[in-house]
């Protein structure tokens, strides 16, 4: 985050030969420093609570393991049987939305509700030791991986600073951002290395080390701009339309059912006689459908350890079940389960997606820190360490190089106006073009440019004063 926002009286005196390289690197220099100004603190704040998401995986076990773990011993109960402990337990306060079975001994299984008022993607689980029936914990979950309490507190101060979706743009302004301040930091690098030998200043040990892991981590900084700018709210729904328009779109199972006759519904809805199941007008849950879900779908090839079964929630729809494991082997594959004719009727299996499919799932997971375990924690821990460190040295060296009294002030509108028509026109169809694509990044642009201004008319009545 350097700038030259100043030239000392002497410099002015005697410029450098002007040349397009040069203009083009003030014009980025300058833009640069104003990123480092103003959507630096976003970026770090997104860098700090980014890092200690992908860092709380092991510390939310540890924290939560009462409610995770039992040391029951014994063969586990059918799922209709822990499902029905954990409706009685809820009542009539939420609905019933997915199992999660234990994946294995030891683990409790999630049965998830929905109730007004929850957030989107949130739900309530209640944990039941399979063996022994026992609720073993009460939580608030979210999301695709059943993020717990803590995790899902940082995530929300990650995404959007508790705020809601007004706080989404602040993420977004910053992963907007990102990839041009790597990208500009980079080229200012290359720029500065050429011009070694002439006249040029030392860089101080503050630039040295700010470029120097900025060079390290500029290929992480465009891959988190990317994974994040996927699901922004702006510019997250102009990379649906892309890829719907593209054909990138992942796949999935259909949840449709042709009609049933009525007999065969009242067949297998049957409950021993008390009481049959009338017209197909509404889905009726029976509680034995989960083993008989949970097998068919076992057979049809559903194989990983984590896994979600999703009753219907309207007339005529099959039941899902999906894979929940998102680490290295992806296994995210999905099917749709008729329970009436015992069969599979359509799956989408993630060994088929496109590749631009299977990338994004992959650029997604990595980005969570949740893709490679461990390992993938790790490196993304280091490069939010290094991005913090980064943005904290690029806020000292402009402490450090305030401007002195009478010193020239040189805009961004002046850098601009110092290209030629040729770039002005193709940087000018550039900018429409990501301001359009990236729209918080277009109205922070023009403020920008409207701050630059107001700071050069201020900055020249001073100096006629």
């Amino acid at each position: 985050m350097t700038s030259n926002a100043y030239r000392s009286p002497d410099a002015a005196a005697n410029p450098r030969p002007t040349t397009t390289g040069a203009n083009v690197g003030q014009l980025l220099r300058r833009l640069h420093f104003y990123i480092g100004l103003f959507v630096a603190p976003f970026i770090l704040i997104a860098a700090v609570t980014g890092t200690l998401y992908v860092l709380t995986p092991q510390i939310e076990i540890s924290l939560y393991a009462a409610q995770l773990f039992n040391q029951s011993q014994g063969p586990a109960h059918n799922l209709a049987e822990q499902v029905s402990v954990a409706s009685n337990h809820v009542g009539a306060s939420g609905r019933l939305f997915a199992v999660r079975p234990a994946k294995q001994a030891g683990w409790n299984s999630r049965i998830m509700f929905t109730a007004p008022g929850m957030g989107e993607s949130e739900s309530r689980a209640i944990f039941v030791d399979p063996v022994t029936l026992q609720i073993k914990g009460d939580l608030q979950v979210y999301g695709t991986s059943g993020t717990l309490p803590l995790r899902t507190t940082l995530d929300y101060l990650h995404r959007n600073l508790m705020l809601g979706d007004l706080g989404r743009n602040y993420s977004e302004l910053a992963a907007s951002w990102l990839w041009i301040a790597a990208l500009s930091g980079l080229y200012l690098w290359w720029q500065t290395r050429n011009r070694r030998g002439q006249s040029e200043r030392k860089p101080t040990s503050l630039r040295r080390l700010h470029s120097l892991t900025g060079l390290w981590i500029v290929l992480g900084l465009i891959f988190f701009s990317a994974t994040g700018l996927t699901w922004s709210r702006w510019t997250g729904a102009h990379v649906d339309q892309l890829r719907m328009h593209l054909g990138w779109v992942t796949p999935s199972a259909s949840m449709q059912l042709q009609s049933m006759p009525v007999a065969a519904l009242e067949h297998h809805h049957h409950d021993g006689g008390n009481r049959a199941v009338a017209a197909s007008t509404t889905p009726v849950l029976q509680m034995q459908d989960f083993d008989l879900v949970q097998s068919i779908a076992r057979a049809g090839g559903i194989d990983a350890q984590e896994l979600e079964i999703r009753p219907p929630r309207a007339p005529n729809q099959a039941w899902m079940v999906r894979e929940v494991d998102r680490s290295w082997p992806t296994q995210v594959d999905t099917v749709a389960v008729d329970p009436v004719r015992k069969l599979i009727t359509s799956r989408a299996e993630f060994a088929s997606f496109p590749l631009i499919a299977k990338l994004i799932r992959w650029g997604v997971d990595a980005h969570m820190g949740i893709l490679f375990g461990v390992a993938n924690q790790i490196i993304m821990a280091l490069f939010g360490v290094a991005l913090t460190v980064m943005i904290v040295l690029g806020y000292l060296m402009w402490w450090r190089r305030q401007p002195a009294a009478g010193a020239t002030w040189q805009p961004l509108c002046a850098a601009l106006l110092a290209l030629s028509w040729g770039y002005r026109i193709t940087l000018g169809l550039v900018v429409l073009a990501l301001g359009w694509t990236m729209p918080l990044m277009g109205i922070s642009l023009l403020l920008f440019l409207l701050i630059d201004v107001v700071r050069y008319r201020l900055h020249q009545r001073q100096n006629a004063c």
